[in-house]
């Protein structure tokens, strides 16, 4: 019976999480069939294991010998709180416990650095600022796919960075950014300092799915506000500048920036989130 009340459970949760929209604070939405697919093969095994456990015939196996056709190993309660409980943690964390949205916290616990630039560490999978697929192709497909993506950015006078484009323009820009100086720039982000930076210098950011949480990140660029704007870790604002580059100490590497001529506070968006599209 117990069984039969986790696959139920298991079941109620995937449904839960896409009624709510929370599934998307776990996996890149283009990959939600997937999730479909478990709610209806999870309800398929619910609905059998129902079946199976309302027409089995209950046998005292305590009254049979060896050779009637049971297994009678020692299956003692330590074991089964042990398999059962490896499945019923996930459900009840997942019903009852609030969903957290990645914000500088995280960036702060983790450590703000940068492992794309960090030659030794090429398998690293955990990415801040710049995103990077090329682990996702061949070198061959990568540089194409960069090349068509740069020739379609640089058609455009303006490049607005926004939740359908924003990781794959991104990426453009800080594969050449030489190629986009002074093109005018608009993006949307929450704010983070760090002490290397000047009062009037902030990172913004937004973190971004590739596939599922396991490979997010925290992706945006260095800018530069006008002297007279304040803005604290994790307020979210609109800014719109020119780009220019700029040799960053820390990661001893040139990268983008934005120097800001417009910019706005707002609310947090309704999902924080963004998501690489293909």
């Amino acid at each position: 019976m117990l069984r039969t009340l986790i696959l139920i459970g298991f079941t109620y949760l995937f449904m839960h999480l896409h009624a709510s929209g929370d599934i998307s604070k776990y996996i890149n939405m283009k990959y939600s069939y997937l999730s479909y697919s478990a709610i209806y093969i999870l309800a398929i095994f619910t609905f059998l294991s129902i079946y199976f456990y309302m027409t089995d015939d209950p046998h005292d196996h305590d009254q049979c010998g060896n050779d009637c056709g049971h297994t009678h190993e020692e299956n003692t309660w330590w074991k089964k709180t042990i398999t059962y409980g490896v499945f019923i943690i996930p459900i009840l964390t997942g019903l009852f416990l609030p969903v957290a949205t990645l914000d500088s916290n995280i960036v702060e616990k983790k450590g703000f650095y940068f492992p794309v630039y960090a030659d030794s560490d090429s398998t690293s999978q955990h990415q801040f600022l710049q995103p990077d697929t090329s682990l996702y192709y061949g070198q061959n497909d990568y540089d194409d796919l960069m090349a068509k993506s740069l020739k379609k950015l640089l058609k455009k006078d303006t490049l607005e960075l926004n939740e359908s484009n924003y990781l794959t323009d991104l990426e453009s820009i800080y594969n050449y950014p030489g190629q986009f100086i002074g093109k005018e720039v608009k993006i949307t982000g929450f704010s983070y300092s760090t002490d290397e930076l000047a009062v009037n210098q902030k990172f913004l950011f937004r973190f971004g799915i590739i596939h599922c949480v396991a490979d997010s990140g925290v992706f945006g660029m260095l800018v530069e506000l006008p002297e007279d704007v304040n803005a604290k870790n994790d307020e979210w604002l609109t800014v719109s500048g020119k780009l220019e580059t700029i040799y960053y100490q820390p990661f001893k590497k040139t990268i983008p920036y934005l120097k800001v001529t417009s910019w706005e506070k707002i609310s947090t968006p309704e999902d924080p989130y963004v998501y690489r599209q293909y």
